[in-house]
């Protein structure tokens, strides 16, 4: 396959809104051509209509829109496409069923069990993909060595693909099978999605299912097995059935482009970009590897275009599109994840890296609380913005129309209700003006209300003095600063996450409104070029021009990385280097285009962190495989990304990939343009930069000679898009034409202490970037599995009097919990705390939640001031510190001695000095008690705390440097305005619910009770100050400290307390200690929220924290009760353990039903997968489904809880702590309460046992554990007339209109939520 002579070649990247055209012409000229994705009035299809234009307009001759066009003339055509995407967004795939293992009906529901959205009490979560479930009645487990289950003699025993032995409990029932499939049929579902458990590795089951279901006439069937064959239920799930789900409707569009061509393109070489970065046949192209097909033609065209250009540096790729902005990075070799969220579907399948972030030309702009605010919602492309003419908002496109970045005459007069309109600098104009007077009376008002109130609010008085009155071009330009530091975020965390310094890349700007923000962004990240291809506006379809065609093959595998496995990994990567280049040849192919690179799915035994690693430049030895020495190549990559090794532990082999490319792309040509020439503006034009209004050159691209610097302020134009040369920058013109600008720094540093409501929204920004980036070092440099992996950890940054300032990530019962530990430290010991001490504290007087979360905290000090400026502190979960149980969550602790290790304020690290000997007598200490045992895992210990204190010096150094660019006094004075800001917003939703109460029942005051599981009422009285917008929260009344550990620690009322806010605020906001200022808090001494000092807390951090969430809503009439209850399973032996928290249902609320199986409030973890969990403990998980009626009835009913089997395998201890099983989550407003929860034991000689909430059993090998979870309270009376109808017609919303995020960091930041 090779470039065609004589012929036309195209490729096309069909957009949303707009399908670009590359041409390459039989002369060898090149055409580039942007028409509108949708215009119905004129052609049916746009790469259609492009192809047709080219020909027409290049030829000569007559291709008329009516009939197919002549292909004679075509060499190839390659096409990357968002239907796919579309498909997904809309939820307008094909009709599909689902058919899985019996049990397991509602697993792809549940999912992780984990909410998209912390605080949306909604949960709204888009629909699953399949319209019906069958579930068939076979069930295979893998064998596990000492198994002492009394059971039957399986079946049969079968072995796997990757090596492993699997006993077949229970065949198919293929006639059982074969009657619900053809009842599926019947009812008109034509596309099937084949899910069974540990197919990955044993397929037979679902090839036989696949075999009858084709038989039987559906048109579409997908196996899991099939399209990909990767451990992990859900994600496969996921994956299987997107790609029954898409494929479809990608095979009804190809039908319709091909019918646009004569003879249906047969014999014209037709190629589509997938997810991966790679070219496939049209006939191979299929759903589940399509949902980047768009994007990834732009990450391939930045990267060949940009990396040889700028001397192989690395590179960020930067695409600003209309809704979002897609962030990616190249340095020689592409990114690949193999498990992303699109439109709230996991795909496990290879794709780039393309971390997009909801900021776009057309994100809306918004003032909240005094703070700019740029997005998530986007005008789209209908209205569009404020400027299409078309009662659009204001944008981030019409900011930099309003400060003269776009000049509409040279725009194309598309806009408009006739779109025959130019672009409307009036209507932008309008809307900034209002918006100006808005932020001004804002402004005006509280700074006379500051003066009024004198210092009845410190903060609030400090942060009105400031400017009272802004310019609408300094509204314009504060909201393109924002959204500029909201794009950096996510740069910044995609290369620091890797060990990646951001400065020394460079910017690679493409897409049509990048240009305009490029030269500041880069200035912000420390970057010192930015790079513009001269086909930026189409630079995806150019891209698609330059690809390889690609085919990937992947198996399992469950082998150990060493000698004796190296003869058999080698014959493996034979055979399926061996498939891929026999498709590449059947595709055209000769030998010497073909090349191959071996992957190996690596990680540390006993991890979940694992690496796709290639030996690319680590050649075969005596002592590796002969594809490569990966273990060279993994030690050396996991120390790059995580700052350690673990050189004595085994090394897995999780999956086998060959990847094999066809180079078949272009060259990508340099079509040298000569120096001579004379730089000539068009025009001079008046922008608006921070010095006020400059003169500004305007540039034609194509007239630009390639011999002149061309100094800025300037603006470049071309037909596709706009570049902005910012003052301190300058560019060139290459040989090959396209421009490079040499980035300058930033001179405008220099701020005040008065508050510039841009400046806030911006601190805003870096101080969450601190406690952002602290946790990105503490994740690379920890060991243990629950900080590297479950990513149970928070960073914070707090002011000089402990007070929270940022705080990351959001865990529920982390939020507002280290300020009260950071303000005991500050009482205690603040006098005597120096440079370089480090302080680690845990006790729940101290304001710890429960011991195994440890605190270390860093105080940041400045040379000439006497104390620390700042502090910087990271919490994180320690496996083990001791106690009465492995875990160190004990379900019958009475005393807090009895539940590990405890600190209270002790010096970790002196004048610098890790105290590693002091440290670990403490950690064992708990051995002195009786039946207590010191910390099991003290290396893990001392490896974690290392790290947190390494991830509190990046805080430091990140504070300092923010610090030497603004002054002390700036910072700390944004630091009060941001707490501030957080407190306005507080205030301003009290004042709100005060009004509505007043009218409604005349009282400011609510009242509310709700009890535990033992009798023991929480009771809560809030009284509200209207004109203040503050309340008192009273939990006098409450019951006294319990025997047990349900006692909750005072710092945990505090966490659900700003939980509860942020939730009734209903829009993001800095979550701080200015949440609190205007609450005072009334908790008795000794009661169950403030317990003695020696009182076990264990059970309140994880229950009594949900009963508080209850009571709070309750009082407010926010929703109906959730589950209440974080379901706790613990079970081991002395060899192993396993934790997991278990879903429930939501509570419904005012125009909502509840979620079913999802986790709610102060917790959100993540469930391991079923084949996880089978492969890695002594358990077989016989059922996990919706508990259905479990949910309170109501005009919405509350969510289901879920159903859970374990049958054990080996004995064990099982212990469980949960709550809800006497008491029933409440509804609200006539609606029933949901179900109580069970915990049962069913013995193997029969018995069935309940456990009641709390205990700790024995297990033998057979008994099965059973536990249902509550369901969430209904919200509203039922009617009973109309109770079915309702619940059908309730369907739950589509997905999200806010625009959603994807890529690595997503991926991270909601792991790191799910915790």
């Amino acid at each position: 396959m090779t470039e065609t002579e004589g012929k036309f070649d195209f490729a096309i990247d069909r957009g949303g809104t707009f399908t670009d055209v590359f041409a390459r012409l039989p002369d060898g000229r090149e055409r580039v051509l942007k028409l509108l994705s949708h215009d119905p009035q004129n052609y049916k299809d746009a790469p259609t209509e492009g192809i047709r234009r080219v020909l027409e307009e290049e030829t000569g001759q007559a291709f008329p829109r009516e009939q197919p066009v002549e292909t004679s003339l075509i060499g190839w055509i390659r096409m990357g496409t968002t239907v796919a995407t579309n498909a997904l967004l809309e939820r307008q795939g094909e009709r599909t069923a689902l058919l899985v293992t019996k049990g397991f009906k509602d697993l792809l529901h549940i999912g992780t069990q984990a909410r998209p959205k912390l605080f949306d009490l909604e949960v709204a979560v888009p629909d699953v993909l399949y319209e019906e479930v069958i579930e068939v009645d076979e069930r295979v487990v893998l064998r596990q060595d000492g198994c002492q289950l009394p059971r039957k003699e399986p079946k049969r025993i079968v072995t796997g693909s990757t090596g492993d032995s699997l006993e077949v409990w229970r065949e198919l029932d293929m006639q059982r099978v074969e009657d619900d499939l053809r009842g599926v049929l019947s009812r008109g579902i034509h596309s099937l999605a084949v899910l069974l458990l540990h197919s990955y590795t044993w397929s037979a089951h679902e090839k036989a299912v696949g075999s009858l279901a084709r038989r039987l006439g559906f048109t579409q069937v997908s196996l899991s097995s099939e399209v990909m064959p990767m451990v992990r239920a859900v994600p496969r799930g996921y994956t299987v059935c997107a790609d029954a789900y898409l494929t479809p409707k990608i095979r009804q569009y190809l039908k319709g482009f091909t019918s646009g061509f004569r003879g249906g393109l047969e014999g014209v070489s037709v190629l589509f970009m997938q997810s991966d970065g790679g070219l496939t046949p049209m006939e191979q192209f299929c759903g589940s590897r399509a949902v980047l097909s768009g994007p990834a033609g732009g990450v391939v065209g930045y990267a060949i275009t940009s990396y040889s250009q700028t001397e192989n540096k690395p590179v960020i790729g930067f695409d600003m599109g209309g809704t979002s902005t897609d962030v990616s990075r190249y340095a020689g070799h592409y990114e690949h994840v193999f498990e992303a969220t699109t439109a709230g579907v996991t795909l496990q399948a290879p794709q780039l890296d393309i971390n997009t972030v909801a900021a776009g030309g057309g994100s809306r702009l918004f003032f909240r609380s005094g703070m700019f605010v740029v997005g998530p919602e986007s005008a789209g492309a209908h209205p569009g913005p404020a400027c299409y003419r078309k009662g659009g908002p204001l944008t981030v496109t019409d900011a930099n129309l309003a400060l003269g970045r776009l000049l509409p005459s040279y725009f194309p007069r598309i806009f408009g209700p006739g779109e025959d309109e130019p672009l409307s600098s009036e209507e932008t104009m309008e809307h900034f003006q209002q918006l100006t007077r808005e932020i001004n009376h804002f402004l005006y008002t509280n700074q006379s209300q500051s003066s009024a109130n004198g210092s009845t609010h410190s903060n609030n008085s400090r942060v009105m003095s400031g400017k009272s009155e802004m310019s609408m071009e300094e509204v314009a330009m504060g909201f393109i600063r924002v959204a500029n530091e909201a794009m950096c975020r996510p740069i910044r965390a995609l290369t620091q996450a890797k060990g990646h310094d951001t400065s020394q890349h460079v910017l690679a700007c493409f897409g049509g409104a990048g240009g305009q923000h490029a030269c500041a962004i880069a200035q912000a990240l420390g970057m010192k070029t930015v790079f513009i291809h001269k086909y930026s506006g189409v630079l995806s379809a150019y891209g698609l021009a330059l690809a390889d065609v690609v085919e990937e093959v992947q198996e399992p595998c469950s082998l150990q990385y060493n000698p004796r496995s190296f003869s058999e990994l080698d014959h493996r990567v034979e055979q399926l280097t061996q498939r891929c280049t026999e498709t590449l040849r059947d595709r055209g192919f000769s030998s010497s285009q073909i090349t191959t690179e071996v992957f190996l799915h690596l990680r540390y035994e006993k991890t979940d962190c694992a690496l796709m690693v290639t030996a690319t430049g680590y050649p075969g030895n005596s002592r590796s495989c002969k594809s490569g020495d990966f273990r060279s190549a993994f030690t050396k990559r996991y120390l790059q990304e995580f700052g350690f090794t673990i050189p004595d532990r085994p090394i897995m082999v999780d999956d086998i990939r060959v990847r094999g490319s066809g180079k078949s792309g272009i060259k990508s040509v340099t079509n040298t343009k000569m120096g001579s020439g004379i730089l000539k503006a068009t025009t001079i034009t008046k922008c608006y930069f921070e010095d006020g209004y400059l003169d500004t050159s305007v540039y034609l691209w194509e007239e630009l000679p390639c011999d002149h610097n061309i100094p800025g302020p300037a603006i470049i134009i071309d037909k596709n898009s706009t570049i902005l040369v910012e003052p301190s920058c300058v560019a060139h013109l290459t040989e090959g034409g396209d421009v490079c600008i040499a980035v300058g720094s930033d001179p405008h540093c220099l701020l005040g202490t008065e508050l510039n409501t841009v400046q806030l929204s911006i601190f805003s920004h870096r101080f969450m970037s601190i406690a952002e980036q602290m946790g990105r070092v503490l994740q690379r440099t920890s060991i243990s599995t629950n900080i590297k992996e479950r990513l149970d950890f928070s960073c914070a940054l707090f002011g000089p009097d402990g007070g929270l300032v940022s705080n990351a990530p959001h865990i529920p019962v982390h939020l507002g919990a280290m300020q009260e530990t950071v303000q005991y430290q500050i009482k205690s010991i603040g006098s005597i705390i120096k440079e370089g001490d480090v302080i680690l504290s845990n006790h729940p007087c101290a304001g710890g939640s429960h011991l195994p979360d440890l605190t270390v905290i860093t105080p940041v000090f400045r040379s000439g001031v006497s104390g620390p400026v700042f502090f910087v502190a990271s919490r994180g979960h320690h496996a083990d510190i001791g106690g009465i149980t492995p875990g160190s969550m004990p379900p019958h602790s009475t005393s807090l001695q009895q539940e590990g290790a405890v600190f209270t304020s002790f010096k970790l690290v002196t004048a610098g000095v890790f105290q590693e000997e002091a440290v670990t007598e403490a950690l064992m200490a708990p051995a002195q008690y009786p039946d207590c045992s010191g910390t099991r895992n003290l290396h893990d210990n001392l490896s974690d705390l290392r790290a947190q204190v390494a991830a509190n010096q990046r805080g430091s150094t990140l504070v300092g440097e923010l610090i030497d660019s603004y002054g002390l006094a700036v910072v700390q004075a944004y630091m009060g305005y941001i707490q501030t800001n957080a407190e306005l917003a507080v205030r301003d939703m009290l004042k709100e619910f005060a009004r509505c109460r007043q009218k409604q029942t005349g009282s400011l005051e609510v009242e509310a009770e709700d009890f535990m599981d033992d009798g023991t009422p929480i009771r809560l009285r809030v009284q509200i100050n209207e004109n203040e917008g503050s309340a008192v929260f009273d939990f006098t009344g409450t019951g006294t400290e319990v025997w047990g550990n349900c006692n909750a620690p005072r710092a945990i009322t505090f966490s659900a307390l700003i939980y509860c806010l942020r939730c009734m605020v209903g829009q993001d906001i800095p979550l701080n200690q200015g949440c609190l200022t205007p609450i005072k808090v009334i908790i008795p001494s000794g009661s169950i929220l403030q317990p003695s000092q020696n009182a076990a807390v264990v059970g309140g951090n994880v229950l009594t924290s949900q009963r508080v969430v209850d009571v709070i809503f309750r009082a407010f009439e926010v929703c109906s009760a959730s589950q209440g209850c974080m379901n706790n399973v613990t079970f081991g032996s002395e060899g192993s353990g396993y934790y997991e928290t278990v879903a429930g249902g939501a509570g419904a609320g005012p125009g909502w039903t509840g979620r079913s199986g999802v986790h709610s409030h102060m917790t959100n973890t993540r469930i391991t997968d079923p084949e996880i969990l089978e492969k890695r403990y002594p358990v077989v998980l016989e059922h996990f489904s919706l508990r259905p009626g479990s949910g309170g009835a109501g005009e919405y009913r509350g969510g289901d809880g879920v159903i859970r089997k374990l049958l054990f395998r080996n004995k064990v201890v099982l212990s469980v702590l949960t709550e809800r099983r006497s008491t029933r989550p409440y509804g609200l407003h006539g609606g029933d309460c949901g179900a109580s929860g069970l915990n049962q034991l069913h013995r193997a000689d029969g018995r069935v046992l309940n456990l009641g909430a709390k205990t700790s059993v024995s297990l033998e090998p057979g008994d099965m554990f059973c536990l249902y979870t509550p369901g969430g309270g209904g919200y509203g009376e039922e009617d009973k007339q109309t109770a079915g109808a309702g619940r059908l017609l309730k369907k739950r919303r589509r997905f999200n209109d806010n625009f959603s995020e994807r890529g690595s960091v997503f991926e991270y930041r909601m792991a790191q939520e799910g915790v």
